[in-house]
């Protein structure tokens, strides 16, 4: 008799960028110069000074042996001393803050620790699909709180349903939000903040792209709010800001109780960050800045040049100044899909539909800017010619 997956896996969709990636290689298999502007990996390398660091950790015994599971306590106190400096906010890191393999794996276990089966979350969509796997995984109903640009794809968390209220245990944000590149204000979290506390709901806030922007205006953290640290959570990570993605490491931090949650989650089914990473983590956040600005800058000029070309199409983008995401609005009248698709087959160029981040999303698609400027001009011309 034929081994069948269990119910909760028979119960997610396919995973957005997994099929992105088998398009694209059936396109590029019949010879077509195909332009990948569909998942946001950062095409420039890592730091050398984060690398250095890296090195010569790796070379220390006492980095080979299993790591503490919540993360170096050294660790913990960088990620402190950053909070105190970008956002003035004081966290204890030993109880206020755990190490993650990168922020993903956080978001998606830490569900685990406060769902139950029956209980509802709220999310936002279109948005990360990782919201909606882990709510799935921990048995939890998905109530979505759609994204509009009329509200500059900011959540009306006051419109949601009393009866999802009762049942609801989390309230899921994303700012800077992929896919839109929308920012939120401190007063947004204010204001969620006083309304969770009111219906003791838990805030969980993804903030993997805070640090990259060009706009010289730092981007508020939840833990801001008065009284954040009562109900919220923040997952962050390194990959966006120092271009280290296929390193895995991030962090949560907030609540006590919710960081208790989490860790217990993750001691028991992961053995923590290696070391080595760790430290370079530490010399990431700690030692010169001078790459993460020139990032930033570098978005903003290959934005610009994608922006200039749109508008040649006669498309036009939602305007930002954070993320390294264009969030364009597909012709009227045409789909997501059918957007994304003539996209790829007449133009080679890899776009991803907005409807796969949700229903909301329908009618726009999401450009990242993670080529060289000179291809993303080409993508740009190519996108011309299709005269839509």
């Amino acid at each position: 008799m034929p081994i069948e997956f269990s119910e909760r896996l028979k119960a997610l969709p396919p995973y957005l960028f997994k099929e992105l990636d088998r398009i694209r290689d059936e396109v590029k298999s019949r010879g077509v110069d195909v332009i990948d502007l569909g998942v946001g990996d950062p095409d420039r390398p890592t730091p050398p000074n984060v690398i250095a660091a890296l090195s010569q950790a790796a070379a220390d015994p006492k980095n080979h042996q299993y790591p503490v599971y919540s993360g170096m306590n050294s660790f913990l106190d960088a990620v402190s001393r950053w909070y105190k400096r970008r956002h003035g906010v004081s966290l204890d890191p030993t109880t206020e803050i755990c190490s993650l393999i990168g922020s993903k794996e956080g978001l998606a276990q830490f569900p685990l620790a406060f769902v139950n089966p029956g209980d509802a979350v709220v999310a936002p969509e279109p948005a990360y699909p990782v919201y909606r796997s882990g709510t799935i995984f921990a048995g939890g109903t998905i109530h979505y709180a759609p994204l509009l640009e009329k509200n500059g794809f900011l959540p009306d968390y006051r419109a949601i349903p009393a009866e999802v209220l009762k049942k609801a245990k989390i309230i899921w944000v994303n700012y800077p939000n992929n896919p839109t590149g929308a920012a939120a204000s401190l007063d947004f979290y204010k204001g969620l903040v006083e309304f969770a506390r009111e219906r003791e709901l838990i805030v969980a806030s993804d903030a993997a792209y805070s640090e990259v922007t060009w706009s010289g205006r730092p981007h508020p953290s939840v833990l801001e709010a008065p009284g954040a640290k009562d109900v919220a959570i923040e997952f962050h990570s390194l990959s966006k800001t120092y271009n280290m993605t296929g390193w895995r490491i991030g962090w949560a931090a907030g609540a006590p109780n919710l960081i208790k949650g989490l860790g217990l989650v993750k001691s028991n089914v992961d053995s923590g960050v290696f070391q080595a990473v760790q430290w370079a983590a530490i010399e990431a956040l700690e030692g010169p800045q001078d790459s993460v600005k020139a990032m930033g800058e570098l978005y903003r000029e290959r934005r610009e040049a994608v922006v200039q070309g749109l508008k040649a199409a006669g498309l036009r983008a939602f305007p930002t100044e954070y993320t390294f995401y264009v969030w364009v609005k597909a012709p009227e009248g045409l789909k997501s899909a059918d957007f994304a698709s003539r996209v790829l087959n007449e133009a080679g160029v890899v776009v991803t539909p907005g409807n796969g981040f949700g229903p909301s999303g329908e009618g726009w698609a999401r450009i990242a800017l993670v080529q060289e400027i000179d291809r993303l001009k080409e993508a740009a011309a190519r996108l011309a010619k299709l005269n839509f």
